[in-house]
């Protein structure tokens, strides 16, 4: 199979590539390295993918000396008119959108990244799949659509229509997006909600780097909600699982959806979402002891309250996901952390 994965300098996006890539796929990737977090860690991981840093320039595609199958383009998805032609020369098979301006509490501040990537960007995505038609679009969506839900677990069966930041609601609005484009283009697409991603390479936005990087400092972490905050983190591992076990499985439409009582994870389209996430939320201080027993410090607390746009708790219910793909995410979080843990102290001492 040929993919096209955006985001391939990301966190998540760079694990698909390589998990991909070691299968046998073929995967071009796009990324367009915006200085949102540090760039050298962008580079970083392409370079481990076998992109070499100084060939990297704009609209120029460089070949990996590490897997035959992958390349890489530095672009921006706002660029349509080489979207298109990518599409056009490529004729790939599946597409995996991961690019997208991320972070809940920078969306307070610059909203207008969030419209320009997620909202402006994805249109293009969809429009390129429209043209040049694929068989299967597989997006990020995130846990974040559930907003100001508070049944627990959270279930794609359930109303979204809530969000409480604006990065949450672009990741909504992505979803409707797509159930358009399903229903009039045929095109088949798949959004998933992922629960909160970490594991080695991640992004230092995240809690759990800001928490490292504190602790080895011997400065504070700043602990939000005064710790009373519970979250269905997920291994990265298990995350890009997930999307390769769903991108082998386009949707072919729900042939009992009714609209007189619609599912809102569904569709007579060939349109679906999933959560993709542990389906075990853990408390917060849990999920620092676990940081604290793989360093072996013990850290000291900045206790804050609930800051803006954040939720107190998320729980995905993954029945659909296991039922469909026969697959659950079920990485421990000690394990995970552990994992974390050795990427960095092993990435930061060079």
């Amino acid at each position: 199979m040929k993919y096209l994965i955006t985001g391939t300098a990301g966190f998540i996006g760079f694990h698909l590539s390589n998990k991909l890539l070691e299968r046998g796929d073929t995967v071009i990737g796009i990324d367009n390295i915006n200085d949102y977090y540090d760039v050298n860690l962008k580079y970083g991981r392409l370079v481990e993918s076998g992109i070499a840093k100084e060939k990297v320039a704009t609209h120029t595609k460089v070949q990996s000396d590490k897997y035959q199958g992958y390349s890489f383009i530095k672009a921006d998805l706002s660029e349509k008119d080489f979207l298109m032609e990518l599409f056009r020369e490529e004729k790939f098979d599946v597409v995996v959108n991961l690019a997208a301006q991320a972070g809940v509490r920078y969306s307070l501040i610059n909203p207008d990244a969030y419209i320009d990537a997620n909202i402006t960007g994805f249109l293009n995505i969809l429009e390129a799949c429209r043209a040049f038609p694929v068989k299967h679009l597989v997006y990020a969506s995130s846990s974040s659509v559930y907003g100001a839900n508070t049944k627990m677990p959270f279930s794609t069966s359930d109303n979204v229509d809530h969000p409480l930041s604006l990065y949450a609601a672009s990741k909504k609005a992505n979803e409707l997006m797509a159930h358009t484009y399903s229903h009039l283009f045929g095109v088949p697409s798949t959004g998933l909600r992922f629960f909160t991603v970490y594991g080695p390479w991640g992004r230092p936005d995240m809690a759990l780097f800001l928490f490292i990087e504190a602790m080895k400092k011997g400065e504070p972490i700043q602990v939000f909600n005064h710790g009373k905050m519970k979250r269905d983190f997920t291994y990265v591992g298990d995350i890009v699982e997930g999307i390769v076990r769903v991108a082998d499985r386009p949707p072919q439409g729900n042939g009992d959806w009714k609209g007189d009582s619609p599912d809102p994870g569904s569709s007579y389209a060939p349109y679906k979402v999933y959560n993709i996430g542990n389906s075990n939320p853990v408390e917060l201080m849990d999920y620092i002891g676990a940081l604290e027993d793989a360093l072996g410090i013990v850290a000291e607390k900045n206790m804050l309250p609930l800051q803006p746009g954040d939720v107190p708790a998320t729980y995905a219910d993954v029945s659909d996901l296991m039922r469909d793909t026969g697959y659950k995410p079920d990485t421990p979080v000690a394990e995970g952390v552990a994992k974390f843990v050795a990427w960095y102290n092993a990435h930061y001492s060079k």
